[in-house]
C-alpha cells in the first residue's frame, strides 16, 4: 500500500503528534508499506512565510485569535494544492489534524483522520483564541465537517472517541498511542556519557520533565513542588526538555524561589536523544492538568518513559489514568496538587526499590500493550476498509 500521512503542522517538530507520525511510519514500513509525509515543513519556504505565517501574525496584532484561524486556513490551502500534484501516487491519506482532512476533500482519495485532541479547546488552552469567540465557533464547525468527511476516524483514546461522536455523530475507532518498544529498551543503550553531554550533574538525583511547555501539560508544578523535595533530598536536579508559552512562568518561579542551581531548562531536545535522558532519569514527571476542557490523551511521553524502565509520576487525568495503574507501574497524583506531587517524588527517592519495581512493571506493560507494530497492523486494517468503501462509491 502507498500511504500519505498529512498535517498542516511542521514535521518533525516538538510534541506528541510528530512522534506519533514518525513511529507509525516506521511501523507501517516494517510491515512492507510505502509511507510518505506531507507537512507544512515540506512546502516552499517562501510560500510558507509569505502566505501562511506573516498574514496571520499581522492579523493577530489587530484582533487576537484571527491570526490563528487565518494561518490554519492558509496552511490548509497550501497542503491542498500540493495534494493535487501528488494524489495519483497514493492509495490512502492518513490526515493528522482537522485542516489536513479538509485539504484532502477534493483529492478523491479515501481519508483516514487521526484525532489527537480537541482542536478548538486546545487552541483556547494555549491562548491562541478565546472561548466563545467567532474563531472558536468557526473552528468547531470545521472539526465537525472534517470528522464527517473522513472515510474513517481514529482517536488516540476513548474520551476523544466520545467527543467525536458527540459533536459529529461519527463512530470512531480508538487506537491508543504507541512507541517503538525496542528503541526505548535501556538495555540496548549506552547511557554512559549522556549526563555529561547535557551538563547534568552526575552526583544528583534527576527528575525529568519531557514536556512541551504548554498549560495543559502542567509543567509549572514540578518547579512548585521542588523546594519540599530539596528539603529531604538536596542532591536533586529538575531537568526540563521542551519549549512553549509556559517557559517564562517557570523561569520566574525558579528565580523567585532561588532554584537556579537545581533546575535545568534544556529547551528543544532531538527526539533521538530523549530515550537516553529517560534512561538516566531517576524519576520522570508527567504532571498534566485539565485546561479549558482539554485533558492529556494517551501520553507518548509517559509511554516512552515507561518503556525506558523509568518510574513515572503523572497527573491523574485523561488517558494517563488509562495507561498507569497507581503504585503498580507508576504513581498517579491529583492534578495541581503540589504537595501530592512532592510527596510522590519523595516516596520514590526514599525507596529506590519501589522505583525499580514500578519501572519493571511499566516496561512489561509497554511490551504487552503499546507496540508500534501492533498499532500499525490496526491502522493497516482501517486503511483497507477506507479503500474498499471508496471503491464501492466509485462503482
Amino acid at each position: 500500500m502507498n500511504i500519505l500521512i498529512t498535517t498542516i503542522f511542521d514535521y518533525p517538530h516538538e510534541g506528541g503528534l510528530s512522534t506519533h507520525v514518525a513511529t507509525l511510519k516506521n511501523g507501517l514500513e516494517a510491515r512492507g508499506h510505502n509511507v510518505d509525509v506531507l507537512s507544512f515543513s515540506q512546502l516552499n519556504p517562501l510560500l510558507r512565510k509569505a502566505y501562511a505565517q506573516a498574514p496571520g501574525f499581522i492579523a493577530s496584532k489587530f484582533k487576537p485569535g484571527s491570526g490563528q484561524l487565518m494561518n490554519d486556513e492558509n496552511r490548509m490551502t497550501l497542503i491542498r494544492k500540493q495534494l493535487e500534484r501528488m494524489k495519483n501516487d497514493y492509495d490512502v491519506i492518513n490526515s493528522q489534524d482537522v485542516y489536513a482532512t479538509l485539504a484532502a476533500e477534493s483529492s478523491g482519495l479515501p481519508v483516514v483522520e487521526t484525532v489527537h485532541g480537541y482542536y478548538s479547546y486546545e487552541a483556547i488552552s494555549r491562548g491562541a483564541i478565546k472561548e466563545g469567540s467567532k474563531e472558536d465557533l468557526v473552528i468547531r464547525e470545521k472539526e465537525k465537517k472534517a470528522y464527517t468527511l473522513a472515510s474513517r476516524v481514529v482517536t488516540v483514546d476513548q474520551r476523544i472517541k466520545d467527543y467525536v461522536y458527540k459533536i459529529a455523530g461519527v463512530s470512531a475507532t480508538a487506537i491508543r498511542n504507541f512507541i517503538d518498544v525496542e528503541d526505548f529498551n535501556p538495555l540496548k543503550l549506552d547511557l554512559s556519557g549522556i549526563r555529561k553531554e547535557f551538563g547534568i550533574p552526575e552526583d544528583k538525583k534527576m527528575l525529568f520533565v519531557p514536556r512541551r511547555m504548554t498549560e495543559k501539560n502542567g509543567v509549572i508544578y514540578p518547579t512548585l513542588a521542588l523546594r519540599k523535595v530539596l528539603d529531604k533530598h538536596p542532591d536533586t536536579v529538575l531537568v526540563y526538555a521542551g519549549t512553549g508559552e509556559q517557559m517564562p512562568a517557570i523561569k520566574e518561579e525558579v528565580a523567585k524561589q532561588g532554584l537556579g542551581d537545581n533546575v535545568m531548562l534544556l529547551g528543544t531536545v532531538a527526539h533521538e536523544k530523549m530515550k537516553y535522558l529517560y534512561g538516566v532519569a531517576d524519576v520522570v514527571l508527567v504532571p498534566s492538568i485539565h485546561s479549558y476542557g482539554v485533558e492529556e490523551a494517551t501520553s507518548i511521553s509517559a509511554l516512552e518513559a515507561m518503556g525506558s524502565s523509568s518510574p513515572v509520576i503523572a497527573g491523574a487525568v485523561g488517558g494517563l489514568k488509562e495507561i498507569i495503574a497507581d503504585h503498580e507501574d507508576g504513581i498517579l497524583v491529583q492534578e495541581r496538587d503540589t504537595d501530592a506531587l512532592s510527596n510522590a517524588i519523595i516516596e520514590v527517592l526514599d525507596s529506590p526499590g519501589l522505583g525499580d519495581q514500578l519501572a519493571l512493571s511499566a516496561r512489561r506493560k509497554i511490551e504487552r500493550e503499546y507496540s508500534h507494530l501492533f498499532a500499525a497492523e490496526k491502522y493497516e486494517q482501517i486503511y483497507h476498509e477506507a479503500i474498499n468503501d471508496q471503491r464501492v462509491k466509485v462503482e
